[in-house]
């Protein structure tokens, strides 16, 4: 992935070392800062392609360092890694939380590390290239290979949140209808309950926010972004 610019936070100078090493030879270009704040920093001088990020660091822990940097604007397109020796199920979803594409333990060999860099760049790599790309903002919806990405983290949703969703971003002007929705994603052929489009918006608000999709009582939805 020659060319691909790799920001490491982490406070302990041997972690850095070891990684940046390995990630040299793949031709990344390799960046490194020892605590939160200058990590920011160096983040929006570089804008990096991917983030490895320790979770555990004085002054600014890598959580409220994720979540500044998720603010960031042109840091969109950043895919954010978290990097930690901890591996409970609690520390994992907080990262998540945060806005992190993935959490990857310290103990992982090198080489797997490395694989694994390369699999998560290709990927996004893939998905920003896509010809069927809807970009509103911070949000990108590729409908060829459904997967949707906000603010540099990426979704994967089932098939009808999925359809649910590109739908309402064809067009942010318009309002669609119950039926409508009902029509184009579900066919009409198909007999579903009442409320199912309202589980299924209620599960997209629960995955991007409360505000994201607008309902008009009586009349239908409408995509906020």
């Amino acid at each position: 992935m020659k060319g691909k610019k790799i920001l490491l936070i982490d406070d302990e100078p041997d972690i850095l070392e070891i990684i940046s090493y390995n990630l040299l030879q793949d031709g990344y270009e390799v960046s490194t800062a020892s605590k939160g704040n200058e990590g920011i920093q160096k983040a929006l001088e570089i804008v990096p392609d991917l983030i490895l990020l320790d979770m555990m660091m004085p002054e600014k822990d890598g959580i409220e360092t994720c979540y500044e940097l998720r603010k960031i604007k042109k840091l969109d397109k950043t895919l954010i890694v978290f990097l930690s020796a901890r591996n409970d199920e609690f520390s994992q979803l907080a990262g998540y939380q945060a806005g992190a594409n993935d959490y990857i333990e310290k103990l992982i060999k090198p080489k797997v590390l490395r694989s694994k860099i390369n699999a998560l760049l290709k990927l996004t790599n893939q998905e920003f290239k896509s010809n069927s790309l809807i970009e509103i903002k911070d949000l990108i919806i590729d409908k060829e290979n459904f997967r949707v990405s906000r603010s540099g983290q990426l979704f994967l949703l089932p098939k009808k949140e999925f359809d649910l969703l590109y739908l309402l971003a064809t067009n942010t002007d318009k309002v669609f209808t119950r039926e409508e929705i009902l029509d184009k994603v579900w066919g009409s052929e198909v007999i579903v309950g009442e409320r199912t489009i309202d589980v299924h918006i209620r599960r997209l608000r629960e995955k991007f926010g409360l505000d994201f999709i607008q309902t008009l009582k009586g009349i239908g939805y409408k995509l906020i972004v």
